[in-house]
């Protein structure tokens, strides 16, 4: 993805964690809920390569220290809140692994808890204390990555993998990986019968799989994506019979891929989703191309901020590199320095929050694909 929230180590999340492709719209409402002030939000961009990659850690460390000045000279901050949240913020630093960055970092810390998100998305060197966490960089991030499920079914394993950015890791919430206890599976009485595939001819494993898709229509309720489907015709054609969830999912006929590896997984679905991407930025194009002749289109920072503010962006494109610096000049976006002290660096980043809350389609498309419309375009309602 162009956007992405990576390296998923898990962790209990009143102390810490390190998040990888994890922001549900669940995890997002309990990032955005209120926390006693200060809920402190640090961002910093990092790199993949040297000679940047070599001044991560110097930038890391510096941003972290001006989050603990800025707490400590807030006269709102009481003294135990305060070492708290600085403890907070050195076990989020403690946590960060910079060999794997990619293009930015997010650490939050409030009292009693921190996070990190890395982020494959670039993000602006800041500082934000409030009583909420900054999200619009991961909300950007993940709508740039358009997030997507994958279902490996066979007829003892069932594993769920969450992709995105060009590879997928497996997921084990929700009840997955599902696996069939001995007292219900017994692959040498299969062998006995004959091939394979007569283990999608026994009720057992119809009940299995019917469990695996009550467990995916859960996930998908929470955290609606595409869906791939990947197992022997067998399996995929049982799964039909008995499943809801997976109907209308993208299949993909191999099998072996239950407990086969990330890369294996991603392989297998590299070209239905590659294919499927190509098709949404050619739709993309059209109806922008259609929006145009009916007056309903926006080009440019300004004007589609202008119409996201009224909620009147019923889709959004954005080119994947485009990053722009402006200030407010009386209502209106200017081009603005990162020296400016009225600067939004990260106004795309809050274009794409706003019209995601007011319902709107994002699209982040490869870089040069929206011509003359300066890098964002939108398709609006009225």
């Amino acid at each position: 993805m162009s956007g992405s929230s990576r390296n998923a180590r898990e962790a209990d999340r009143s102390y810490g964690a390190v998040m990888e492709h994890a922001l549900s719209p669940a995890v997002l409402a309990e990032l955005r809920r209120p926390r006693p002030y200060p809920a402190v939000s640090v961002l910093t961009p990092t790199h993949r390569r040297e000679p940047e990659k070599s001044q991560d850690p110097v930038r890391l460390r510096n941003v972290v220290a001006e989050a603990k000045k800025q707490l400590e000279h807030d006269p709102a901050v009481p003294r135990d809140r305060r070492a708290d949240v600085v403890a907070q913020l050195d076990r989020a630093l403690a946590e960060v692994d910079l060999t794997h960055t990619e293009d930015g970092l997010v650490i939050f810390a409030a009292p009693g808890e921190h996070q990190v998100w890395s982020l494959a998305r670039t993000v602006p060197e800041r500082v934000v204390l409030s009583d909420t966490f900054l999200t619009r960089n991961l909300v950007s991030a993940r709508a740039a990555e358009r997030p997507f499920w994958v279902l490996s079914v066979a007829s003892d394993r069932v594993t769920l993998w969450n992709g995105g950015a060009g590879r997928v890791v497996e997921e084990r919430s929700g009840g997955f990986p599902m696996v069939r206890g001995s007292d219900n599976f017994d692959p040498e009485r299969l062998q006995r019968v004959g091939d394979q595939p007569s283990a999608y001819r026994d009720e057992d494993t119809r009940h299995f799989l019917r469990e695996a898709d009550r467990a995916m229509t859960a996930v998908l309720r929470d955290s609606p994506r595409p869906l791939y489907v990947t197992g022997q015709p067998a399996a995929l054609s049982l799964l039909d019979g008995v499943g809801e969830a997976t109907k209308g999912a993208a299949r993909v006929p191999q099998g072996g891929l239950a407990g086969a590896s990330a890369d294996a997984v991603w392989q297998a679905v590299r070209p239905l989703v590659e294919a499927e991407e190509a098709r949404g930025v050619d739709s993309v194009a059209d109806e922008l191309e259609a929006a145009r002749g009916h007056r309903e289109f926006a080009a440019g920072v300004d004007e589609v901020w202008q119409n996201a503010k009224q909620a009147r962006v019923r889709l959004l494109a954005v080119e994947e590199n485009y990053r722009v610096t402006v200030r407010d000049d009386g209502g209106h976006l200017v081009p603005a320095g990162s020296g400016d002290l009225d600067a939004r660096e990260d106004i795309v980043d809050e274009i794409v929050e706003r019209c995601l809350e007011t319902g709107a389609e994002v699209r982040f498309v490869p870089d040069g694909t929206l011509g003359g419309a300066g890098g964002i375009a939108g398709v609006l309602r009225y």
